[in-house]
């Protein structure tokens, strides 16, 4: 355990109180690390507190430059960045907020060929995207590296999060368990297409940095095998059960997808 300087144990003052955390447990923050791909709108409130609670090492992917219509929701980004690559966007911002993370950024999009290497040196992995693509991909490949991975989606008014760790054995589930395939291009919108309520993407995203520092800090019950949906327009909370899927092709009892070839 790294010993706390004085202006640490003044910075995270209110964690170390919580008898969950505590000196212990704000030291391994500090030596801990999380991968954040996508800086959009479920990373920017996820990376802010992420940061500001101390992660040692932050590393961010996201090939996108900052636009006007990003900043309804995604909140890390301002005006003038407007133009600039979201990965510096977002490091700029958690250099502000707290010198004592490390940020390592890669701006390129995951896909078979780099999302293991990438992903390998990671404590948790999560997934900010809002692609179906890149969503399967992380699942596979943080079940073949052994990563924990956390994963929200948002639409419109409505989120949803959960935790797969699949790598630990049964009853752990993974996301093809619950969604077997990505759903034919079209039938189901993006954010771009749909819309969403910008204030969602706080909700979820702060949601989903609480898990990733669960999972660091091993407190808590973890939503590894529950589904979290939430309803803004009904101000409502729904957990639903996710049981492993025997016939899962990555995590079931004979998988057919051993490696990542079956992702362009």
């Amino acid at each position: 355990m790294r010993d706390l300087t004085d202006s640490q144990i003044d910075r995270y003052a209110r964690h170390i109180m919580l008898r969950e955390v505590g000196g212990k447990g704000q030291s391994t923050l500090l030596s801990s690390s999380a991968l954040i791909v996508g800086a959009g709108g479920l990373g920017a409130p996820m990376l802010l507190y992420l940061a500001a609670a101390g992660v040692g090492r932050i590393g961010i992917v996201d090939d996108d430059v900052v636009d006007l219509s990003n900043l309804q929701r995604q909140v890390i980004h301002d005006t003038l960045g407007i133009g600039v690559a979201k990965v510096e966007s977002a490091a700029a911002r958690i250099a502000a907020i707290n010198p004592d993370v490390k940020v390592e950024v890669q701006k390129t999009r995951l896909n078979r060929s780099n999302v293991l290497d990438i992903i390998r040196g990671y404590d948790v992995v999560a997934d900010g995207t809002d692609n179906f693509a890149t969503r399967f991909l992380l699942n596979d490949a943080c079940y073949l590296a052994g990563k924990t991975l956390v994963s929200a989606a948002m639409l419109r008014f409505d989120g949803q999060l959960s935790t797969f760790k699949a790598h630990l054995g049964d009853p752990h589930p993974c996301y093809r368990c619950i969604f077997r395939e990505p759903p034919p291009p079209g039938m189901i919108p993006s954010c771009s297409e749909g819309g969403v309520l910008g204030a969602l993407a706080g909700t979820m995203g702060s949601l989903q940095a609480v898990e990733v520092l669960k999972e660091l800090l091993a407190i808590g019950d973890s939503l590894s095998g529950r589904l979290l949906m939430y309803s803004a327009l009904e101000t409502s909370f729904r957990t639903v059960k996710i049981r492993r899927d025997p016939d899962c092709p990555v995590c079931g009892t004979h998988p057919t997808y051993l490696d990542l070839s079956h992702h362009q």
